[in-house]
């Protein structure tokens, strides 16, 4: 695939620039699928709206451009010097998951007009990611559940007997001119991008004055090329002192909705908020605490979390790949390898500008529209931050393993995601409870804790129920709501904190015994009547939409965007 030497990102105001200038309907052959409706306010003659001549543009407008920047005058020279390689190797990460997600860019964007091929390039492919993954483009079909990491026709009885490793992390799935299926490990189907990438790591490591770094994008310049990243996975870990990060490689399974397992390229290029980062260090100690306490009897949480976890908080200046399809990804915990985290532990990587863009330009617009009048001030960006943080400490406890000795991602398959992603945010809560009662989180009030997480759950739910994310969302507001979490007056939201801590506790157990039996019936009995958006929930989120606030974030990202040029 063709790249000029600065890896682009969409642009979502060069596309908006364009609304004017589209008077036509949009392509006879690969037409927005949408109907076209009269208001109100509308006669019986053929005065219809721009906004309703493109729906497109409402799909658009669901997104709102953040520019992504940060200080860089605390960086040495050799960090400013690296920046340029590192964007660049990630922005090959984009190239690779658009081949995961979809297949041949070029060939799906040359049929589009601009509009719909922005929104395209916003979802990775002609399914939009905030709507259940439906599809925008006319002839298209539903997006196939392992996306094009195996073929569209594919079955698990098939992959079965085909004796295929289900569980594979990192190999594509193919048929051969017969139609018996076979795999192409990633370093292989890859390799032309895969060495590019690698060269440019091995090129910023050139430059690195920081030894623990440089060993690392060392380590993963190789891990590139061979799909091995236990080392680079362990090299990372271990660095502390690091001004500048880059995540990158296969890391998410949420693509593969066959089996939760085939990983899906991404990267993050990161700059370090040091002061930041000492504030959040301290928590890390009371992980052992965390695990200890979880409201489960003693043989759901006698696993421990690895003594070497870390919390940092980074600005971050380039998104590809998987983190940068549909709604954007603003905390990370890796790695994922639970060997590893028992071992190592993890580092929890906060995004803090991409979150306060989120909490600025989308959760504070709900606020004042969903929660009652009386608990806004509990809105506050430190309980969203500490919420978010919280969320991904939880996903290195509990339970990783069956108490009859499965990985629980095993055991779980495509039900995992959803399900872990559900933990991870009702024991966040939990935890920032606990810390937050026993002295160990002083600043702001707990309500501001409660409310904030009651908001994000709307923010959430409106990522659709493709994501996991989403799904986990929809469950815990129906358990929430039958416990009696919160009130509902006048179309806004009120937090019952009493019934909302039982609630919050209730449903930490549920989830982490459905984990440790591995029990995927009750996981799915669980989705089934709790993982659906009821119908006055929808209607509260049209009300937001009707009101044009946005889902999610776009950037204008890259390198003349950081001046680096």
């Amino acid at each position: 695939m063709t790249r000029t030497d600065e890896p682009s990102s969409l642009n979502l105001a060069t596309v908006m620039k364009m609304r004017y200038l589209l008077a036509s309907a949009v392509s006879l052959t690969l037409m927005f699928s949408a109907c076209e409706k009269k208001t109100d306010h509308q006669d019986d003659s053929d005065d219809i709206s721009s906004e309703e001549v493109n729906p497109i543009q409402r799909s658009l407008d669901k997104y709102v451009e953040v520019k992504l920047t940060s200080d860089l005058s605390n960086l040495a020279d050799y960090e400013r010097q690296m920046l340029p390689h590192l964007i660049k190797a990630a922005a090959i990460m984009d190239d690779l998951f658009w081949v995961q997600a979809y297949g041949d860019k070029s060939a799906l964007l040359s049929e589009l007009d601009e509009k719909i091929g922005a929104f395209a390039t916003i979802n990775y492919g002609p399914w939009d990611r905030l709507n259940g993954d439906a599809s925008f483009v006319d002839g298209v079909g539903e997006k196939p559940l392992g996306a094009n990491m195996y073929p569209s026709d594919v079955t698990r009885s098939e992959i079965a007997a085909a004796g295929i490793d289900s569980f594979g992390q990192y190999s594509m799935v193919r048929r051969d001119s017969a139609g018996a299926l076979y795999t192409i490990p990633y370093h292989e189907f890859f390799s032309d991008q895969l060495q590019e990438a690698s060269d440019h790591l091995k090129a910023a490591a050139e430059i690195c004055a920081n030894e623990a770094l440089k060993n690392y994008l060392t380590l993963r310049a190789d891990a590139l090329l061979t799909d091995d990243f236990t080392a680079s996975d362990i090299a990372w870990l271990k660095m502390e002192d690091n001004g500048i990060d880059i995540i990158i490689g296969p890391i998410e399974n949420y693509e593969d909705k066959i089996y939760n397992a085939r990983t899906s390229y991404e990267s993050y290029v990161l700059i370090k908020d040091k002061a930041w980062s000492e504030r959040l260090a301290r928590y890390a100690d009371f992980l052992p605490e965390l695990q200890n306490s979880l409201p489960v009897p003693a043989e759901y949480k006698k696993e421990s979390p690895g003594s070497e976890s870390q919390l940092n908080a980074y600005d971050v200046v380039y998104y590809a790949g998987d983190c940068n399809a549909g709604s954007k990804t603003i905390a990370v915990n890796l790695p994922n390898d639970e060997e590893l985290q028992t071992t190592y532990g993890t580092r929890r990587s906060q995004l803090k500008n991409a979150m306060k863009a989120k909490f600025d330009h989308i959760l504070v617009p709900i606020a004042d529209v969903l929660i009652d009048s009386s608990q806004r001030e509990h809105i506050t960006f430190d309980a969203f931050f500490a919420n978010t943080m919280f969320h991904e400490v939880a996903h290195g406890l509990g339970i990783k393993y069956t108490l009859d000795g499965r990985k629980v991602k095993q055991a779980l398959q495509a039900l995992h995601s959803p399900l872990e992603e559900g933990k991870a945010d009702i024991l966040g809560l939990y935890m920032v409870t606990y810390l937050r009662e026993n002295g160990h989180i002083a600043e702001g009030e707990l309500m501001d804790n409660y409310v904030t997480f009651l908001a994000s759950i709307f923010r959430s739910v409106r990522f659709g129920a493709s994501s996991a994310h989403g799904k986990a969302n929809m469950v815990r507001f129906n358990y929430f709501r039958e416990k009696g979490a919160f009130e509902y007056e006048n179309g806004t939201y009120r937090v019952n904190m009493e019934n909302m801590q039982k609630a919050m506790n209730d449903l930490s157990a549920l989830i982490i015994t459905l984990q440790g039996d591995g029990d995927a019936e009750g996981v799915q009995k669980l989705m089934d009547e709790m993982g659906l958006v009821p119908d006055d929930l929808q209607a509260d989120l049209d009300r937001l939409n009707e009101q044009g606030i946005p889902v999610d974030i776009v950037f204008d990202q890259g390198i003349s965007t950081l001046g680096l040029e």
